[in-house]
């Protein structure tokens, strides 16, 4: 049994559903101390700097932008309550990628490692950044594997033993020389109301539910676990996010202009106000959570 098989029904035959092909791009992050955010990035997590310009800076892996850091001294740190980035998740192509690139980060200083855990579908490990933005560092098990129940594909968080992990994955030199190619894989975000979030994230925008839990909701394009997540654990209630530093962005790349018009199209119908650019559409989430949709492999 198959998740596309089983959650696109109607939807699909009446063309409102993202394209299979739909990803996610670098997440933009609001930074109080850019030398200090672009070093941890760099040293931390062995992402390559990519551009520059001004107050802005593009990392990633090789020419694969991750993240992008915006210069923004002044603004306040966002509570916990609120709405927001919960986490921006790295997804590797290997174990020993993903292994290397955890023992590095763990070694980093300026890391809050938080846990780790077998969540079926995936092997995590999570962590903080200097300025308190959640990352998880994670490496997919093969479909094959993934285990679906009454459409929906099953994920938990059980126990990881990281230093086992690393025992079975570290790469001989010790990982250093091995962290491997990397993307965005998913962005989980805070949010103050879950029907509210499924209205927008799956009705509006598109995106399939491929599980839904008691205090969160997973969606996604094309059958994969979750491109997106929302859940309410600290932030039920919420409302709209005033600036912060923090996330500034949420990038989402589709194959051609013929998806931004079926967005676009959704989106008027709900009355929800947007930005066509031509190539981009931005809008705002219920939180003013900023979405950017872009044609191409990257937005940045």
């Amino acid at each position: 049994m198959t998740l596309t098989t089983d959650l696109t029904g109607s939807r699909a035959a009446a063309g409102d559903l993202l394209a299979a092909t739909t990803g996610m791009d670098a997440v933009t992050l609001r930074v109080g101390d850019l030398a200090l955010m672009s070093s941890y990035y760099r040293e931390a997590l062995a992402l390559d700097p990519i551009s520059a310009h001004g107050t802005s800076v593009v990392l990633g892996r090789g020419t694969t932008p991750l993240v992008v850091l915006e210069h923004t001294p002044g603004l306040p740190v966002p509570a916990r309550n609120q709405a927001g980035l919960f986490h921006t998740a790295i997804l590797f192509d290997t174990s020993a990628g993903l292994a290397a690139t955890v023992l590095q980060a763990a070694r980093d200083q300026r890391s809050s490692f938080v846990g780790s855990a077998d969540h079926i579908v995936s092997n995590a490990f999570y962590f903080t950044d200097p300025e308190g933005n959640g990352i998880e560092l994670y490496v997919d098990r093969d479909r094959s594997e993934w285990v679906y129940k009454n459409g929906q594909v099953q994920m938990d968080t059980l126990a990881l033993d990281p230093n086992a992990f690393l025992q079975q994955n570290l790469p001989a030199d010790g990982g250093e020389a091995a962290v491997g190619p990397a993307t965005v894989g998913h962005v989980h975000l805070q949010v103050g109301d879950l029907e509210m979030a499924r209205r927008f994230y799956v009705d509006a925008l598109g995106f399939e539910t491929t599980l839904d839990l008691p205090g969160a909701l997973f969606v996604s394009a094309g059958g994969y676990h979750h491109h997106m997540a929302m859940n309410v654990w600290n932030s039920g209630g919420a409302g709209p996010r005033a600036a912060t530093l923090g996330l500034a962005d949420v990038a989402i790349t589709v194959p051609g202009r013929a998806d931004l018009d079926a967005v676009a199209e959704r989106l008027r119908h709900r009355a929800i106000s947007l930005e066509d650019t031509g190539s981009s559409i931005r809008v705002d989430d219920p939180w003013k959570t900023r979405v950017t949709l872009t044609v191409g492999e990257a937005s940045v």
